[in-house]
């Protein structure tokens, strides 16, 4: 890998040392590197064919797109849904509001569910943690409308409930009529929706989401299997759940971590249990043999200072909010290159968390990555007199072309 220095509007440098170097050259308005003639060309086989309506693979921590088929497109997504119930009562455990050990009354309406079943007998009292293993790892009805009225008094107040989290999560493709998924009209999700729910419920509710990967569960002396196969299959798989339903299909949301990376994949409307394990499968194998992923760069950590007129100070340090992950082909971490693109000038007053720039990561002129540069900290605008003599040097410098 060559570098050199070049006069520019933007930067470019490579990642190992980019700190330092942009610390000790920020008199330099650019940095650029060169891939080295000859480095090895990337070559990333095309994912395999999958028998699915709709798929998606994904890396949960940079949320980067490896493989996807129509993940967008809204569909009825089954037992899928349950997911967003145990989220909610996992958002209620943390807000205080319930417990496990909460007994849960369970009502006649609860015990007719029709479909999958944990048993529960009406008129009898269940822990809400029994509750959630029951709709977890057997995907019982029962349990999940017992577990919806509690919670939101009725089940219709609880899919209100699971809208408005749908929609702080920024889920745009889903709509919950009920907390089952069984078949309702306008009960759709997508693959992409899903794959952001099961990030959340990974990262948020970490204990909640321990339960997926439990492979059976014992209740009124009938001990049913999780439904998700592949936690038999690759032991990397902790999780998440399955889905059936005539008009849904096979379905599957399933998620795998190997040397700290973890991938969530989305098979809808499969044919078959069988076909949804093996998709499913091949979709993670892809992922995991193919790509890998590295922080780049912390949240808060000084990338770049630059001078900054009419302010208090006359520099400002840049920087990014949030941690800087990216997912790229395994093997070309050297070959990436790193371009960040600042403006010729920057002009006080500059809040902290101001975008001014832009941070780019690409692989053989192909963006991988784009994420704004922010001001680290505040500059306020400096007095008249700081003012006047800033804006006489920038006159002059532009005059002379030094600007």
């Amino acid at each position: 890998m060559r570098v050199w220095l070049r006069m520019n509007i933007y930067e470019t440098a490579s990642i190992d040392g980019l700190s330092m170097i942009f610390r000790c050259l920020s008199v330099f308005l650019a940095v650029a590197i060169s891939i080295q003639a000859g480095a090895a060309e990337v070559r990333v086989p095309e994912p395999p064919p999958i028998a699915a309506t709709s798929y998606l693979l994904i890396d949960a921590g940079s949320e980067q797109v490896l493989v996807e088929h129509e993940s967008n497109t809204p569909l009825p997504p089954a037992s899928l849904t349950k997911i967003m119930t145990s989220y909610v009562a996992a958002e209620e455990i943390e807000a205080g509001r319930l417990k496990l050990t909460d007994k849960v009354l369970i009502s006649e309406y609860a015990w007719k569910q029709e479909g999958s079943r944990t048993f529960v007998q009406v008129g009898t009292e269940v822990s809400m943690e029994d509750l959630l293993r029951g709709v977890i790892i057997q995907s019982g009805n029962d349990a999940t409308v017992a577990i919806a009225e509690h919670i939101g008094g009725s089940e219709d107040a609880f899919a209100e409930m699971m809208n408005k989290h749908a929609k702080s999560l920024g889920l745009t493709g889903s709509y919950f009529v009920n907390s089952t998924g069984l078949p309702a009209d306008g009960h759709v999700t997508t693959a992409w929706d899903l794959a952001l729910l099961s990030k959340a419920l990974i990262n948020r509710h970490p204990d909640s989401y321990r339960m997926y990967a439990e492979k059976s569960f014992h209740w009124n002396n009938i001990d049913q299997p999780n439904r998700n196969r592949l936690l038999w299959r690759d032991r990397s798989v902790d999780g998440v759940k399955t889905g059936h339903t005539e008009e849904a299909g096979f379905c599957l949301v399933a998620s795998a971590a190997r040397d700290g990376m973890r991938l969530i994949s989305v098979v809808m409307g499969t044919k078959d249990d069988n076909t949804r394990m093996d998709e499913s499968q091949k979709l993670l194998s892809y992922g995991f043999r193919h790509y890998e992923n590295r922080e780049l760069y912390a949240a808060d950590v000084v990338l770049k200072q630059s001078q900054i007129w009419y302010g208090e100070s006359d520099t400002i340090d840049l920087g990014l909010t949030k941690a800087a992950l990216l997912t790229y082909p395994r093997g070309h971490y050297e070959d990436l290159a790193v371009e960040l693109e600042v403006p010729k000038i920057l002009e006080a007053p500059l809040a902290a968390g101001a975008e001014v720039g832009m941070l780019r990561v690409s692989l053989e002129g192909k963006k991988l990555y784009e994420v704004p540069l922010v001001a680290l900290s505040e500059v306020p605008e400096a007095g008249a007199i700081s003012r006047f003599f800033d804006y006489i040097s920038l006159f002059f410098g532009e005059l002379f072309g030094d600007g």
